[in-house]
């Protein structure tokens, strides 16, 4: 496979600068099983599309503060975006992507604000480990005061107050992602009340998003590009209700490409295996899906990772054809656009 196989034209004024009001006024372009026409419906009529005995998977990973602009001591400006804890919640020591006016080097001091942090390593590629004047909850409050919202560069817009809600989904519980889940921005507590009322089961699984899931791919070659691993759980509960819908006959319906990382990762057939994991899988076109039998997503950057598992769920001409429809439609692209779902 090669990269230009998963690209696609996209004009710029497709790609939402803003979310919708409500959440699940966003449209949803329906990709129906066996080849037939695509369905324009809204987010709000999902619950229409469920069945009895379906079970809906969220991801609620919740979106920290991870974006931090300051200066070296030198006086020079930095940027760095948290990835994630090294030695576990509450550390001081955060693997991160980094950027300076000089390259940061080991040793650098770096403030932002009241905050301050150490660089100690060097990974390469942009990657730092950096350590923090303060741990636990010290830090949890000073990031919540000194960082940013990390709104995709293609949000060509600072973030505002309204993001640091609206960039979280309602489900959102467990801190440690660098970007939210977006396929979970487009539900509401009254849409998942309605899901509820049709006997559909949900249940939620945790896939902190780092690099792993927003990095470019940069070869040429699709079966040279290699995942970097993200922090992921399966709670007993998530693993019971799987085994229930299987044994049901129900479909899991996967809220993200997120949630179906992480489900295809914990998959030890006939069921999940609970607890934590990491995870660098890598779902393109010749992946057998084992745990996943729908998919609801939002639309993704042409020539990414992202893209590519939806095309290995749906067919890659099958996919490619809806993402021409729906700009064909006037739909709206990424992390605030609208939706589709894949059967």
């Amino acid at each position: 496979m090669r990269l230009s196989d998963f690209d696609y034209p996209l004009p710029e004024h497709l790609v939402a600068q803003e979310p919708v009001e409500p959440r699940d006024a966003s449209r949803l372009l329906v990709v129906p099983k066996g080849g037939g026409p695509f369905r324009h419906l809204r987010f709000s009529d999902l619950p229409d599309l469920l069945a009895q005995g379906d079970l809906v998977v969220l991801n609620d990973t919740r979106v920290i503060p991870a974006r931090l602009l300051g200066r070296k001591e030198s006086g020079g400006r930095c940027e760095i975006l948290l990835l994630e804890p090294v030695g576990g919640p509450g550390s001081a020591r955060w693997r991160a992507m980094g950027q300076s006016s000089k390259p940061l080097r080991p040793g650098s001091r770096l403030a932002f604000g009241g905050l301050s942090a150490a660089v100690e390593e060097a990974e390469g590629e942009g990657f730092f480990a950096v350590r923090f004047d303060r741990a636990g909850e010290e830090l949890a409050k000073a990031l919540e005061r000194e960082g940013r919202v990390p709104l995709p560069p293609y949000i060509r817009r600072e973030p505002t107050a309204a993001d640091r809600d609206r960039y979280q989904t309602v489900v959102a519980r467990e801190p440690g992602s660098a970007a939210a889940p977006t396929a979970g921005l487009h539900f509401t507590d009254r849409l998942l009340g309605r899901i509820a009322e049709r006997g559909v089961s949900r249940a939620t699984v945790t896939l902190h998003v780092g690099p792993g899931t927003f990095l470019p791919v940069r070869t040429e070659d699709v079966e040279r590009h290699r995942m970097h691993a993200e922090r992921y759980r399966v709670p007993e509960e998530a693993a019971a209700a799987f085994a229930a819908c299987r044994t049901r006959g129900g479909r899991v319906v996967a809220v993200g490409t997120t949630s179906v990382r992480t489900l295809e990762s914990a998959f030890a057939g006939p069921g999940l295996r609970p607890g934590w994991g990491r995870t660098d899988l890598f779902i393109r076109p010749g992946h057998s899906f084992r745990a996943v039998d729908a998919l609801i997503s939002n639309f993704h950057l042409p020539r990414s990772t992202l893209l590519m598992l939806v095309c290995a769920f749906g067919g890659r001409e099958r996919i490619l054809d809806a993402y021409r429809e729906a700009v064909a439609q006037g739909y709206r692209f990424f992390s605030y656009g609208d939706a589709m779902m894949v059967i």
